[in-house]
């Protein structure tokens, strides 16, 4: 709830605010799934990225869920628009983008500590590089309940 909060104080503030307040970045990571990411609720962190998570990051974009992009330098930047897609949830665009690992330009904001990302342009495409489903198979095995798994 208070990153959804976050998202729309920052969203009736970006209305208002001039376009030079946000600065031009040029950033490479992966289109990740904020709630699973943030909640914990599928795991650590390394285990909510890469080919291991794809298949849930494609439900939670679907379902209304932001998507973000997890920079290789840590940075998580909440997602608010990929080019010419008019909303931050489940446009066709970041759907295909889900769990890819991107080279992206845009505007970066930064509001109460939160990082947020305009793309302009995907650079390049770089595809889900992040074999995760190694380690942790297509559902990683914490995530299917007590007395299911087989």
């Amino acid at each position: 709830m208070k990153l959804l909060a976050s998202v729309l104080s920052f969203l009736a503030w970006a209305a208002t605010a001039s376009a030079d307040t946000g600065e031009r970045i040029q950033v490479t990571g992966e289109i990740i799934d904020t709630w699973c990411y943030f909640s914990g609720v599928m795991g650590g962190p390394d285990a909510v990225v890469g080919s291991a998570h794809h298949t849930c990051a494609l439900w939670c974009s679907a379902g209304g869920i932001p998507v973000g992009l997890l920079a290789e330098d840590g940075t998580v930047y909440l997602v608010l628009k990929i080019e010419s897609d008019g909303a931050n949830v489940s446009t066709d665009t970041q759907m295909v983008l889900a769990s890819h690992t991107v080279v992206a330009d845009g505007m970066h904001y930064m509001r109460d500590g939160l990082n947020y990302l305009v793309v302009e342009t995907i650079v390049e495409d770089l595809g889900i590089i992040n074999n995760t489903a190694l380690e942790y198979g297509v559902v990683p095995p914490f995530a299917v309940p007590e007395g299911e798994q087989k």
